[in-house]
């Protein structure tokens, strides 16, 4: 019951958050303007998160009336290194989201007032360990963009109302982290952005329901991981289900992954901050994931989880030096170079763990194209690799409205068969998409886990079975499609035409008789 209420809770926030977002950004598309409401959202968090660090610790020393953000700035500067060197970045008290909102309405050069906050809040972490997560992380926040409006002062009165709009979002105190009220209300306005979006962003954020479905395909068996991974990023959705499907301190060594655009970067590195996510937990880079990888030295990972982007272009054997990649060397082509999905798939095989698992969102051309992407698939099955394939219903990402697979991949697997599991009726329709119910999603991990077969449902395949196909890995390939049709028993049918015949004889009799006695009449 109590839960039932809090989810109601919940829902009214959003809802309430939504509204206020959705009323602030007036003409500007809401793809464009997400950058600011999150943006805002972020000094807001970490100015608090900021604030009641430091005023628990001196209400813990007994000061009970201290509030930092009442602090003069030249005392609060002798705490800037200690603080860098324990949260990763300073805020002076005239500067934190709170007192600059308290001046908002009457600073005519706000514009200029934020700018100069970001950069602040951005070079406190210069030349500290946490440099690389602050570092740029407000460059999509253009206090100056037309955007905003015609003149400097049309832009103020917007920065204003965006300062307010996220101040009245009652995301309740920062220490109470049992809701995970920022990161949760993040996720949500990605959520509504994303839907709103069209195809102009949306297919970049992966929904919560797939998200959670592949997390739990990653991490069936296991109560902890090392880290997790994520090649092609996003948002970071992804990467923080991990946290949530196992708890808190379930995942040792932190949150890695990679994106090649700076703005969804941005708004990652905003991601984990949310989530509280300490600077030293994450480590996300901003490049080409599958030409210039950033986190050589980090891998392997016990876990990973992606949604790459569908067929995208790539250098492929264009760069000589690809094929002697040791990620791509094994199978011994590359993948085409007009679509790049194999290279993301054999990059992560390459980066797991010998105990790990990857479980990655594919394009269904993948699963049954010739050429260079059938030879990749033989590589995967003869070294046994390929541990399961999951025919998705269509219409689950936002953008798209393809029918997607989930392949999972493990280095030490039991035996040598693959499982397949047609899931393409596991969903319920909502508005105009699909949507995995937990019970949808329960009976595919549950028979995932088991690698039970269920007739129009799911098949374990031998090596043998999947050779003769001729490494075909479509589902449909191996789970036979219930047939609806109803079936036809031709003897009943033939009795019930005989009947029918007789019926018309003793009507038509009955017919004339009534004929003949009219006629008669007349």
């Amino acid at each position: 019951m109590a839960d039932m209420k809090k989810e109601q809770e919940r829902e009214e926030l959003h809802r309430a958050i939504w509204a206020i977002a959705d009323e602030l950004r007036g003409a500007v598309d809401g793809w464009d303007f997400k950058n600011y409401v999150l943006g805002t959202m972020f000094y807001r968090y970490i100015s608090e998160n900021l604030c009641n660090y430091i005023n628990s610790g001196e209400i813990e020393a007994g000061n009970a009336d201290f509030d930092y953000a009442k602090m003069p700035d030249a005392e609060a500067e002798e705490a800037r290194e200690g603080l860098v060197q324990e949260k990763g970045f300073f805020i002076l008290p005239s500067e934190l989201f709170c007192n600059v909102r308290a001046r908002a309405a009457g600073d005519e050069n706000l514009n200029e007032t934020l700018e100069t906050v970001f950069r602040h809040i951005e070079e406190s972490a210069k030349g500290s360990e946490s440099e690389g997560s602050f570092a740029g992380l407000f460059d999509d926040f253009d206090v100056n963009s037309n955007k905003l409006g015609a003149t400097v002062a049309k832009r103020n009165d917007k920065l204003v109302k965006l300062l307010n709009g996220v101040a009245n979002m009652n995301l309740g105190e920062v220490k109470d982290h049992d809701i995970d009220a920022f990161g949760d209300a993040y996720e949500y306005l990605m959520t509504m952005y994303a839907s709103n979006a069209g195809k102009s962003g949306g297919e970049f954020f992966t929904p919560a329901d797939v998200s959670e479905l592949l997390t739990r395909l990653g991490t069936v068996g296991k109560t902890e991981i090392n880290k997790v991974y994520d090649p092609a990023c996003g948002s970071g959705s992804l990467l923080l289900k991990a946290e949530k499907v196992l708890g808190r301190d379930a995942i040792r060594n932190g949150f890695f992954g990679q994106e090649i655009n700076i703005t969804t970067y941005n708004l990652c590195r905003i991601n984990m901050f949310l989530h509280d996510i300490g600077y030293d937990k994450f480590d996300i880079a901003c490049e080409d994931t599958l030409t210039n990888p950033q986190h050589w030295d980090d891998e392997p990972f016990e876990l990973i989880v992606s949604n790459p982007p569908y067929s995208i272009k790539w250098a492929g054997d264009d760069n000589p030096l690809l094929i002697n990649d040791p990620r791509f060397a094994p199978a011994g082509v590359l993948a085409p170079k007009s679509k790049a999905d194999m290279a993301f798939i054999m990059h992560s095989l390459s980066w797991l763990t010998a105990n790990g698992t990857a479980a990655i969102v594919c394009f269904p051309g993948i699963m049954y194209r010739g050429a260079a992407e059938k030879k990749i698939r033989q590589y995967l099955i003869d070294n046994n690799f390929i541990d399961c394939v999951i025919q998705l219903p269509s219409n689950l990402f936002f953008g798209t409205s393809i029918a997607t697979c989930i392949m999972v991949l493990k280095k030490n697997k039991a035996d040598n068969k693959t499982l397949f599991i047609d899931a393409t009726k596991e969903c319920i329709k909502v508005t105009n998409n699909n949507k995995l119910t937990p019970e949808n999603i329960d009976r595919i991990v549950n028979t995932f886990a088991d690698r039970k077969e269920e007739p129009h449902f799911s098949h374990l395949a031998s090596y043998e079975e999947i050779k003769e196909n001729e490494y075909n890995l479509s589902v449909s390939t191996y789970v036979e499609a219930k047939d609806t049709r109803e079936k036809i028993d031709i003897v009943q049918l033939n009795a019930e035409i005989a009947q029918i015949v007789a019926q018309e004889e003793v009507l038509r009799a009955e017919i004339d008789k009534i004929i003949g006695e009219i006629e008669r009449d007349a």
